[in-house]
């Protein structure tokens, strides 16, 4: 069990790659916060589509699917689980709208971490929900091909709770005290978590709404309009491959954290930078073919429906799918595939 020592870290020195991400940040923060005072009202359109977004993306990078209609239903309150994987997304719902409700009221403390997680099982009988780990669990990747792969041996559960503890008095100390940057102590002590892993099920879940939690506590707030999760998803062989590289020496304290730091940071600037963009178009008030031309254009490869959705939140299906039509039709894009394999790129 490590010793968790978080005031090591403000005397390490970070490379120039870290410091360039964090200022980074911090100027797209500010321009964020410049925006909402400005024009609060055109935001409300980005935090639907990001909440659902980023329940079904940290969903699915455990398996944990259904369809896009009843995500959108489940995430809206329109509709009951039918089945296991949907009692376990309306259960992520509701602890991210917690979060997005109440982040300031939310002590990083394990019994509140315990009460999450039991939230996170509320619409299924889980016995184990709040409660941590009881048997030996490990760390494993699955891949596109379907095989799994071990990455990790966590804590055993005679070690977790007390490890747990230590994580979030080091944590609080050096934020409370102001010793280490926010945007370096937050993907540690997620690091840290994702080793320790605390409980039989829903960790990495977990280990994203915690993320999401942190930001939101240290004044960062893109993961209300930009689904961080859905990054991560898209980038599930990245975050497994930086996870991998900064566990390796963990139980022996000679972890080398910077990977993984630098795979958050960078998700995190990628969704501000993705932000800035959206408002972008948001403040043009283009037409939907203009708005859908646009974003084909900045998309290298094959692209789908669900990838210009993102891009234009404020879109309705029935329009995206119209223009996709027309830039078809007009011999801009060919479409391929058909149903859910639909995918378009462009030829000029």
């Amino acid at each position: 069990m490590g010793s968790f020592n978080y005031s090591a870290f403000k005397e390490q020195k970070w490379d120039s790659d870290i410091l360039g991400l964090i200022a980074a940040i911090y100027k797209e923060a500010g321009k964020q916060e410049q925006y909402l005072k400005q024009r609060p009202q055109e935001m409300e359109k980005l935090v639907e589509i990001a909440k659902i977004q980023s329940t079904e993306a940290s969903n699915a990078i455990e398996g944990i699917v259904t369809t896009s209609t009843r995500i959108k239903q489940l995430v809206e309150e329109k509709t009951t689980p039918r089945n296991r994987d949907e009692q376990e997304i309306a259960g992520y719902r509701d602890v991210l709208n917690v979060i997005h409700e109440s982040f300031d009221a939310i002590p990083i403390t394990q019994n509140y971490i315990l009460q999450l997680h039991k939230m996170l099982y509320s619409h299924m009988n889980n016995p184990l929900a709040g409660r941590t780990k009881s048997v030996q669990n490990y760390i494993s990747a699955a891949y596109p091909d379907g095989h799994t792969e071990i990455l990790f041996t966590p804590l055993a559960p005679y070690e977790t709770s007390e490890s747990l503890d230590r994580i979030c008095e080091e944590y609080n100390r050096v934020i409370g005290n102001l010793e280490v940057e926010p945007l370096i102590i937050i993907p540690i002590f997620i690091h840290d978590f994702l080793c320790i892993h605390p409980f039989n099920d829903g960790n990495g879940r977990m280990s994203r709404l915690l993320t999401t939690l942190l930001l939101y506590q240290n004044g960062f707030y893109i993961g209300k309009y930009i689904s961080l999760e859905a990054k991560i998803s898209k980038n599930k062989d990245l975050y497994y491959s930086a996870m991998s590289q900064s566990q390796t020496g963990w139980h022996e304290g000679k972890e080398d954290a910077l990977p993984f730091i630098k795979y958050i940071l960078g998700t995190i600037l990628a969704s501000y930078k993705d932000f800035e963009e959206r408002i972008s178009l948001v403040q043009e008030k283009l037409p939907a073919l203009e708005m859908v031309r646009m974003e084909s254009k900045s998309k290298i490869g094959r692209f789908n429906k669900q990838d210009i959705r993102e891009l234009c939140p404020t879109l309705s299906d029935s329009s995206i799918e119209g223009a996709l039509r027309k830039l078809v039709a007009a011999g801009e894009l060919k479409k391929e595939g058909k149903g859910k394999s639909t995918c378009y790129f462009r030829l000029n």
